[in-house]
């Protein structure tokens, strides 16, 4: 099971009889949820006091938000079956806890669950908690004539900028614009040299426009923008390329073949959920399930993922018991809900649509009612958003736009609906007071910076919101921990060898007094950091004992698929010399046959599996070997193709989370090749997911434990960081050419410009989204494209600054490599600009 469609749905039992006994009961349940609430912390307890209509809670780094929500969902849950026990109603709704990632689901599932069994005494029911994509699908999959969506003739895939529905799509839209592609072939200057004319065709096809289309269909189509709203869109703005007009027309070209094939991608999940809550009949039987949503992790919505929370948290009846009880006012435009007096779109072909037209519809009735994401009327919201601006880390990258979450802020802060979470017992105090400086300093610096231009917009990069400790009677057990030495380390190495070295010696220190009690962690802002510290930190690590887990090299992309097609491509070809060294590699990886020379058994694969009656008697490790391929081999012609994928899973022992990522691969495959069955076609679909698509694993509920394991030094990136905590965090190679880094324009596409197509774009399409006066022109909209970027890059150092609980470990070398992919290459690098800063505000945290 992925993330995305990740659903926890209790439903309410029937409470009424079981709370109605007697008004002791009743009382009782109030005493409960008293004493939870005083449990909590302030902030917290503001969240545990909602009752109905709109609430913002914005909540530092370790303030414990997961909890206070926790706490809080349980407790409306109580106040529901008070109500019901009053009103002897026979209305059963629940509470939909939504967050971002499938961990963090389980995770809040389990506390709200405690909460109400050991606290409060209730059935552990009358909540449902999912991902978003979980709750779009739940909500799609039940009205397939509504969304269009029927999942058993649907294939979802996840493009990256190598798939060949993105590479498909760029061919055809050059193929249809000669003139816009010849003018992008000459750049801004072109002498009409053959072999520059193919160097730049090649940049042009296989990296420049795969770019654009990636990042502009994804950023466009979350926030409910159809091709043609794009095209009109780049009216509105004039340069050389017309970005924006190409852009829309790959966009068109991708949703085509999407349609052609059967294809559909995540955002079509929220489309189609949207498309269902169009329909009055459907939306009101929504509706009148649910009594309020509670969203986690609010800053990293998408318009469209808030639109569609904010209409099934719609209270139109106004009532806090059934809605629909009071009228069929929905069918004539509820008020209270911007999004439904603009549905006549949805209301065409609304059950005899094909897919092939219903997805291209979905964007375009999307787009007609993606205004801002807040209602007028918040009293009609009976929805809680939890969140950080200020750890809004993915907008880059990803359709997240934190401006949208804090102008819910805004609004609710105008009408007393803001709470805010400002006390954290997560770290020592001189941490704190760190990570508090470095967002006042970010912000004084660069916010007085950015208002010399009038091209970038005024916000600074963080929401003004400083970290306060605990009181001293804080229900947190060991809340604001004592600093381990100082607490704040300040290191300016020699050179990223002197680094490994000082950090691997304070490891070691902290490892040895008691390892089965200590949990650290290097975090680096970019993975080949990680491949490269994980093997100078290796021998140490085996020297003393200590667990070294690269997150990035065991979780980059799942290995399944990869492993699978190894295996497949050998029992496809069996006497290739590399499908067999390839297939034998797996099996050594998986510790299925011992460790051996390969490349001498695989140089004569047929000696090595048949081997004759003249031939030398084969070694042990060899035989064990020769014997598991040959096993392979005879699965290959006794079993039908479907049940391929999982036999292979079976024998390479894997765990309960592998065997369910290959159930999830075979599924996929198969659907893929329904009609065309052949291993061929088998080897190829699987090729195209290894190669070119990120294909996510099924992971188990306690992941995120893997990383925080103790006597386990993790390395693991900053953005995979967020959510985590450690006893000791180290944050190396802090340089200004990463964080806050800058734009860097590849040199073989600078023939076009001192820019890229697709910041251009997305920074483009934002203003649009945003409202504001016009869409800027390419070098505005590059601008801005930095500001945002720089921004993004200091909320990332924030947050891994905000990991760590009793020490901070930072360090720049003054040497270190211009990239990455050449570590050996080293020159003299400026330091991330904060880091200087926290030397002159914490002199005796500076260490020799």
């Amino acid at each position: 099971m992925s993330d995305t469609n990740f659903t926890a749905t209790v439903p309410l039992e029937s409470a009424p009889s079981e709370l109605s006994q007697s008004s002791q009961q009743v009382l009782s349940l109030r005493e409960k949820i008293l004493a939870i609430r005083n449990g909590l912390r302030q902030g917290q307890q503001q969240m545990a006091d909602w009752e109905s209509g709109p609430l913002a809670v914005s909540a530092v780094p370790g303030a414990g938000k997961s909890t206070g929500m926790a706490a809080a969902a349980a407790i409306a849950i109580a106040r529901q079956y008070e109500r019901l026990a009053r009103s002897r109603s026979s209305v059963h709704r629940q509470l939909v806890v939504v967050t971002f990632t499938r961990s963090a689901a389980a995770n809040i599932k389990a506390k709200i669950r405690k909460y109400l069994r050991d606290d409060l005494s209730l059935p552990q029911t009358g909540f449902a908690v999912y991902t978003l994509h979980g709750l779009a699908l739940n909500i799609a999959s039940r009205y397939p004539d509504l969304s269009g969506l029927e999942l058993e003739n649907l294939t979802l895939i996840t493009p990256s900028q190598s798939h060949r529905l993105i590479r498909t799509a760029v061919e055809q839209w050059i193929n249809n614009n000669a003139e816009i592609y010849f003018r992008l072939l000459e750049g801004q200057q072109f002498d009409g040299e053959e072999t520059e004319r193919l160097r730049r065709q090649s940049v042009l096809r296989t990296e420049v426009l795969p770019d654009l289309a990636t990042t502009v269909i994804h950023e466009a189509k979350s926030s409910g923008i159809s091709p043609e709203q794009l095209q009109n869109w780049s009216h509105e703005t004039s340069d050389n390329y017309a970005i924006l007009s190409i852009a829309a027309g790959l966009y068109e070209q991708y949703q085509n073949l999407m349609r052609s094939r059967d294809f559909i991608d995540y955002d079509d999940m929220i489309l189609a959920a949207l498309r269902v809550l169009e329909n009055n009949s459907a939306r009101r039987i929504e509706q009148n399930q649910v009594f309020a949503v509670f969203e986690d992790e609010a800053q990293d919505s998408s318009p469209l993922q808030t639109r569609l929370l904010e209409i099934l948290a719609s209270d139109d009846h106004g009532d806090e018991g059934d809605r629909g009880d009071k009228g069929d006012k929905g069918d004539k435009g509820d008020e209270g809900v911007s999004f439904n007096s603009q549905l006549s779109v949805g209301e065409r072909s609304r059950t005899t649509t094909p897919h092939s037209r219903l997805v291209s519809e979905l964007v375009l009735s999307a787009a007609e009612v993606a205004e801002p994401p807040l209602p007028t009327q918040y009293s009609a919201l009976n929805l809680v958003r939890v969140g950080d601006p200020n750890q809004a880390i993915n907008s880059t990258f990803t359709p997240a736009d934190p401006i949208y979450f804090r102008q819910f802020c805004e609004e609710c802060d105008r009408v007393a609906k803001l709470a805010t979470m400002n006390q954290a017992g997560r770290s020592t105090r001189i941490i704190i007071a760190a990570a508090n400086f470095a967002l006042e300093w970010v912000n004084s610096f660069y916010g007085a910076k950015n208002q010399k231009s009038p091209r970038l917009p005024a916000a600074s990069p963080f929401r003004q919101q400083i970290i306060y400790p605990v009181s001293t009677n804080d229900p947190q057990k060991n809340a604001n921990p004592a600093a381990e030495g100082k607490g704040l380390e300040l290191y300016t190495p020699r050179d990223i060898h002197h680094t490994v070295e000082l950090l691997g010696k304070r490891v070691v220190e902290l490892f040895t007094p008691d390892p089965s009690n200590t949990r650290a962690a290097v975090l680096v802002r970019e993975n080949r950091q990680g491949r490269w510290l994980a093997e100078m930190l290796a021998p140490l690590c085996k020297e003393h004992n200590i667990t070294l887990y690269d997150v990035g090299e065991r979780d980059r992309r799942s290995h399944v698929p990869q492993e699978i097609l190894a295996l497949l491509q050998f029992c496809d070809r069996p006497h290739s010399p590399d499908y067999l060294k390839a297939a034998l590699e797996v099996l050594v990886q998986r510790q299925l046959v011992p460790t051996q020379d390969l490349n001498a058994l695989a140089s004569l694969p047929e000696e090595f599996l048949y081997p004759g009656p003249l031939a030398a008697p084969q070694a042990e490790p060899v035989e064990k070997a020769a014997h598991l391929c040959r096993s392979l081999l005879r699965a290959r012609l006794e079993l039908p193709l479907y049940q391929l994928i999982s036999f292979l899973a079976l024998a390479l022992n894997y765990d309960q989370a592998e065997l369910a990522t290959a159930d999830k691969l075979a599924e996929r495959v198969n659907q893929q090749i329904s009609g065309g069955s052949s291993m061929g076609a088998m080897l190829s679909a699987l090729s195209e997911i290894v190669n070119s698509e990120r294909f996510e694993p099924v992971e188990t509920e306690d992941l995120e434990a893997h990383y925080t394991r103790a006597n386990q030094l993790t390395i693991i990136t900053m953005h995979k960081a967020k959510g985590l905590d450690w006893d000791y965090v180290f944050i190396p190679f802090l340089h200004e050419n990463l964080i806050p880094g800058r734009f860097w324009v590849p040199p073989q596409s600078q023939f076009l410009g001192d820019f890229t197509l697709s910041e251009v774009a997305r920074a483009q399409i934002r203003a649009a989204l945003h409202g504001e006066s016009g869409i800027p022109d390419v070098s505005q909209a590059w601008e801005q494209a930095k500001h945002l970027k720089t921004a993004e890059e200091y909320r990332l150092l924030y947050v891994a600054m905000t990991r760590a609980k009793r020490l901070l470990w930072m360090s720049a070398a003054q040497k270190a490599p211009f990239t990455w992919s050449k570590p050996d290459n080293l020159q003299e690098q400026a330091p991330c600009p904060v880091f200087p800063a926290l030397k002159r505000q914490f002199p005796e945290y500076m260490m020799s």
